[in-house]
């Protein structure tokens, strides 16, 4: 759970968007804040907390990690 409350105090630095979460194909994804404005040192700050970056759809972080499954 530390983790978790880690990784979504770094997303916070980066938006506060209403509905920032989503779940999908068991993964967790933040979908309201692009990878490309965020600092490189957070983003390896949040690999190791278990979020990865995808390209897809405009980009987007996930986490297999925290997932629905």
């Amino acid at each position: 759970m530390d983790d978790l409350i880690e990784a979504l105090t770094i997303f916070r630095k980066y938006g506060n968007a209403g509905w920032p979460l989503d779940c999908m194909d068991c993964e967790l994804r933040i979908t309201e804040i692009n990878p490309d404005d965020v600092d490189k040192a957070d983003i390896e700050k949040l690999a190791t907390l278990g979020f990865s970056v995808s390209r897809d759809k405009g980009g987007y972080f996930y986490s297999i990690r925290f997932g629905s499954a």
